[in-house]
C-alpha cells in the first residue's frame, strides 16, 4: 500500500522535518500515525521526501527524512480552462482533473456556463477549488498541487489559447476523435471544457481563430463535470504519462 503524503511548507535539508498546525493534527488524530510510520512529504511543488514518524502528538509530528527528490516539471503543461458548472459540480471537476494529471485548472465563466461567480464570490470559489485541488493531491500522492488560477473570461481564454503549443477543444459534433492527435512535447497543451450549454458560435468561432481544434471523446455526451478528466485520460496514455 503506497504510504500517505502529508504537505509541508518546505522540504529543507536537514536529517528531521517538522509537521504542524492541521496536517499534524490530520496526520495524528485522523490518520492515526503512529511512530516508525513511514510516510511522503511534499512541498507541492515537486518536492518529494519518504521519511519515518519518530515523535507523534496532535499538533506536532517530526519524521527522519529517510531521502529526497525533486520531479521535474512536466512536459508539454496540461492547461485544463473548466467552464463553471453548477453546484458542488465544480468541486467534482477539480478533483477529477487533479487525480487525472492535470497542471493547471482555468475556471471560466463562460457564456452559457450555469454556475456563475459574481463580486465576493470570486474569490472565494478561487479558493474552494485550490483547497479540492490540494486535497485531491494528497489522495492521489502527487508531488506537485495543480496551479489553480483565476476567474477567466472568454477573451483571457482566448489568449491562452493563442500563446499554447497546442489547444483541444471538447465538441460532441467535432469529425477528429481525440485519441487519434499528434500531440506536443513541450510547451502547453490547453483542452477547453465547455458548458453544459455548449458554446456559443462567437465562442467557438473565436476559439478557433486562435488556433483551438475541436475534438470529440466518443459516441457518448459526458457532462461538463466529467469530460475533462475523460480526456485527461486519453492524453495521459498519448503522452505516456501513463506507461
Amino acid at each position: 500500500m503506497t504510504p500517505p503524503l502529508f504537505l509541508v511548507p518546505d522540504l529543507g535539508s536537514g536529517d528531521t522535518l517538522l509537521l504542524t498546525g492541521a496536517e499534524a493534527h490530520h496526520a495524528a488524530t485522523v490518520t492515526r500515525l503512529t511512530v516508525g510510520e513511514q510516510v511522503l512529504l511534499s512541498d507541492g511543488r515537486g518536492g518529494l521526501a519518504e521519511a519515518r514518524a519518530s515523535q507523534v502528538s496532535p499538533d506536532r509530528v517530526v519524521f527522519d527524512v529517510l531521502s529526497r527528490r525533486v520531479t521535474e516539471r512536466p512536459r508539454p503543461w496540461l492547461v485544463v480552462v473548466q467552464a463553471l458548472p453548477k453546484g458542488d459540480r465544480g468541486e467534482l471537476a477539480v478533483e477529477l482533473l487533479t487525480e487525472l494529471g492535470a497542471d493547471e485548472i482555468v475556471p471560466w465563466a463562460a457564456a452559457r456556463s450555469i454556475g456563475q461567480w459574481k463580486g465576493d464570490r470570486v474569490a472565494k470559489g478561487v479558493a474552494k477549488w485550490q483547497r479540492t485541488a490540494q486535497a485531491a493531491a494528497k489522495q492521489s500522492r502527487r508531488s506537485r498541487i495543480p496551479v489553480v488560477a483565476g476567474l477567466a473570461g472568454t477573451e483571457q481564454v482566448a489568449g491562452r489559447i493563442g500563446a499554447a503549443s497546442a489547444a483541444l477543444l471538447l465538441d460532441s459534433d467535432a469529425d477528429q476523435p481525440l485519441g487519434r492527435l499528434q500531440l506536443p512535447a513541450d510547451g502547453e497543451l490547453v483542452l477547453v471544457v465547455g458548458p453544459e450549454g455548449g458554446l456559443t458560435p462567437a465562442e467557438l468561432e473565436l476559439f478557433g481563430r486562435c488556433g483551438a481544434r475541436p475534438v470529440r471523446l466518443g459516441a457518448e455526451v459526458l457532462r461538463t463535470s466529467t469530460a475533462g478528466a475523460a480526456a485527461l485520460a486519453v492524453l495521459s496514455v498519448g503522452l505516456g504519462r501513463w506507461s
